[in-house]
């Protein structure tokens, strides 16, 4: 239920019918369906899971399911996952011992990670984007003390026809820390694709270097040492 609240944090919502006896809908979209099966069997839920199109400009389709249920909706509701929560979203309640997989749950829903090289060297850059900055510096902050390395600087984009969003990123040794904090030996939900990208990372062969501080040609600061 971590792991879903998490995932709720990113890509959920709760919106209230006019026309309906149960009120509040609790819907949760993703582009695979397949982890949507997941999740659906997770809640023991009954509700179909639909396509849903993206319209013209992005294409494609993602699906959603939709849970009229009014006391889940208030369950979501109190504990902080409010109607508009994009902008309202406020640092969540979460144990200490369940914290990994929220954060697993998060980063599947608003979390990226991708392999490329610097001077021919294989590197992993991790991060989240989010845009209510509350919540993202509460995890910033709390994630950087699970992983015992410095909080990240969040970084600020201001689009202009568009919503400021915030980021964090974590690179190389960091980002090693955090595929170990989230991936435990009993975690059962997470995004297959994402997590391919870490066992990716582990297998590729990865020539020396050392990082300089004074050289600095790129976000990661890595050089070859020559060997």
């Amino acid at each position: 239920m971590a792991y879903v609240l998490g995932y709720v944090a990113a890509d959920g919502c709760i919106h209230t019918s006019k026309t309906r006896k149960n009120s509040l809908t609790f819907n949760i979209t993703s582009k695979d369906k397949s982890h949507l099966v997941k999740i659906k069997n997770v809640l023991e839920s009954e509700y179909k899971i639909s396509a849903k199109f993206n319209g013209t400009k992005t294409g494609g389709v993602a699906y959603h399911i939709q849970v009229r249920n009014n006391t889940i909706c208030n369950d979501l509701i109190n504990i902080g996952i409010h109607q508009r929560k994009t902008h309202t979203l406020q640092p969540l309640p979460v144990p200490d011992e369940y914290f990994p997989d929220f954060v697993r749950g998060f980063f599947d829903g608003d979390g990226t990670v991708y392999l490329y090289k610097v001077n021919g060297t294989w590197q992993i850059k991790t991060g989240f984007v989010c845009v209510s900055l509350p919540f993202i510096d509460d995890l910033n902050t709390k994630l950087c003390k699970a992983l015992n390395i410095p909080v990240k600087k969040l970084h600020e984009d201001k689009p202009k026809n568009g919503v400021v969003k915030y980021s964090i990123d974590l690179y190389v040794d960091d980002s090693k820390k955090f595929f170990d904090f989230m991936y435990k030996d009993d975690s059962s939900l997470f995004l297959t694709r994402k997590k391919k990208k870490f066992e990716k990372w582990k297998t590729l062969k990865r020539r020396g270097y050392i990082k300089n501080n004074d050289i600095y040609p790129s976000k990661v600061g890595w050089h070859l040492n020559g060997k």
